[in-house]
């Protein structure tokens, strides 16, 4: 009997594992490809990684915008502020299970303050909002 159990936990632990390892890799993806697209300057492939209603903040002004909306309006961000490098500076998960990372995107004469959030919305995690505040 002991063993039949031993047999039963292993087989649970391992799926767990699979799970685990498979929410990993969909965030890092997301994240990944939300630090290339802002060191590129790109909104095209910025939206990618967006729900499809998108909070974001520029230096206080905060709005809701659909994904489509958010590209116009970054577009104009990266034109007004082209990018000369983007880092991630920290990057973290609250007990809530969102995901964040905080970022240093930098221009020619200066520099924002990068706060992502990503949520989990039907099984995709996906950017919920996007903070850019000048250092």
């Amino acid at each position: 009997m002991e063993k039949k159990y031993n047999i039963y936990l292993i087989g649970i632990l391992f799926i767990f594992g699979i799970a685990l390892s498979t929410e990993v890799c969909a965030q890092s993806e997301v994240i990944n490809n939300v630090r290339a697209s802002l060191k590129a300057g790109s909104s095209k492939e910025l939206v990618k990684n967006f729900n499809n209603m998108v909070e974001l903040n520029f230096e206080g002004e905060k709005s809701n915008y659909s994904r489509s909306q958010s590209e116009l309006v970054l577009k104009e961000f990266f034109k007004k502020y082209p990018p000369t490098d983007f880092q991630y500076i920290h990057q973290g998960a609250s007990k809530q299970g969102l995901t964040y990372v905080i970022g240093k995107y930098t221009f020619e004469s200066g520099s924002f303050r990068v706060w992502v959030l990503i949520k989990k919305f039907n099984d995709k995690y996906l950017v919920d909002s996007i903070d850019f505040s000048r250092e």
